[in-house]
């Protein structure tokens, strides 16, 4: 795949670099800022984008704001975001917003070489890729107030699995239970949380994050 870079560590973005090239993928552009970022993706739109949240020139939200912009006007290009906290305010903005191509990681899952590439893969393929704490912590957050405190102990299991973007067969394999038990725990998800009418992998990815951003 046809990646570009955004990380103002020189020692990671050359790290990532490399094992991408090893990986027999090519980075296409490699820039430590978010305006570098926007002006190599409008020069050569790339399948995928990997952005840290923070870089220069106030080490804010620059990443981010680049990331919700290319999703706005290159929808087909996929964004993966590093970060190295949960960002809740950040991970909720994006993960908010449409869905497909979208991951959020921290950056200490890098160091997890097949995790990441797994992530990148998928984003790059048009699905989600969610770092399983930051949906811990958005989990955590909304359960003391949100509808999702009516979940069974496997549900909430179930939909910290859904929120990362694993579908149903990997879902069943890493609970150690039938795909159908899978689905028949999204459907009481689904209706619990007033959500019957959504269909779709990517959308009901979307669904459930909205859920957590409230």
């Amino acid at each position: 795949m046809r990646v570009i870079l955004a990380e103002d560590s020189t020692l990671l973005r050359e790290g990532l670099a490399r094992l991408l090239a090893e990986e027999g993928h090519e980075v296409i552009a490699s820039v430590a800022d978010g305006d570098a970022l926007l002006a190599a993706v409008a020069k050569d739109q790339p399948d995928v984008v990997v952005a840290d949240v923070r870089m220069p020139p106030t080490h804010t939200d620059e990443g981010l704001r680049a990331a919700l912009e290319i999703r706005e006007r290159w929808p087909a290009v996929g964004v993966l975001v590093l970060s190295q906290y949960v960002e809740k305010r950040y991970a909720t903005e994006l993960m908010t917003g449409e869905s497909e191509g979208v991951g959020y990681l921290l950056k200490d899952s890098v160091v997890q070489v097949d995790e990441f590439l797994d992530a990148l893969e998928r984003v790059a393929a048009g699905r989600a890729a969610f770092d399983p704490e930051v949906v811990r912590q958005l989990l955590a957050r909304s359960n003391h107030s949100h509808p999702l405190s009516a979940l069974s102990e496997r549900e909430h299991q179930v939909l910290a699995e859904m929120a990362q973007g694993h579908t149903n067969a990997a879902i069943a394999q890493r609970l150690h239970i039938s795909q159908s038990a899978v689905e028949k725990h999204i459907n009481a998800i689904f209706e619990k949380l007033e959500l019957s009418g959504s269909s779709g992998y990517s959308r009901r990815v979307l669904a459930v994050l909205r859920y957590l951003g409230t």
